[in-house]
């Protein structure tokens, strides 16, 4: 939590960083709700484990660049870029995500998106996935047609509020360990088209 709360600081230089030994970066700019853009070329991800927060609340972000990291190890992305609405767009094509197991909450109420590419994600071992996508409400379309769902068991409120999508194919979707679908479309007030299949 290194940054964390620091909801009136404008700029960041991290280029003299070392985070090659780094394995949590949780909440690390959390609520750093000033600053429009941060720099983290620099950073050396390969040994976190944990980047839950990592961006939350930075509502006034705008862009972000994050082609340099190497999230191979990263078991927890949950509420990563929460909040950040100001976004208009994310390039996380080449995240791995092998060894995630929780989404939660990843994309929460990045309102500003409206597009979103997940098809290079490895899901196999994910288990929560609520809240995934809960407040994106300019998202046109979600494209999960690549997702391993066999291990999760919670979906809980995963696309509530999506105002802007109009049709959702969650028939490549495995749910069968899933106990939680409380709220799973609620607030889609423009969904017309639900292909659920198997």
């Amino acid at each position: 939590k290194v940054f964390y709360l620091c909801e009136s600081l404008q700029s960041l230089d991290l280029r003299s960083f070392d985070t090659s030994s780094v394995t949590t970066m949780n909440d690390m700019f959390g609520f750093c709700g000033s600053v429009e853009s941060i720099d983290v070329s620099s950073f050396n991800t390969s040994a976190v484990t944990d980047m839950s927060y990592m961006f939350s609340r930075c509502n006034s972000l705008t862009c972000l660049d994050l082609s340099s990291f190497d999230t191979s190890n990263v078991k927890n992305m949950s509420y990563m870029f929460s909040g950040c609405n100001s976004l208009r767009e994310l390039d996380v094509s080449y995240f791995k995500t092998a060894k995630l197991t929780n989404m939660q909450g990843m994309f929460a109420n990045c309102s500003g998106l409206t597009e979103l590419d997940l098809s290079s994600f490895d899901t196999s071992n994910v288990t929560e996935m609520n809240l995934m996508f809960n407040g994106c409400k300019n998202l046109m379309s979600i494209d999960l047609r690549k997702f391993n769902t066999s291990k999760v068991s919670d979906m809980g409120w995963m696309f509530a509020n999506c105002q802007s999508l109009v049709s959702l194919d969650l028939s490549y979707l495995d749910t069968s360990n899933v106990t939680n679908m409380n709220g799973l479309f609620t607030g889609c007030h423009n969904l017309i088209s639900i292909e659920l299949g198997n």
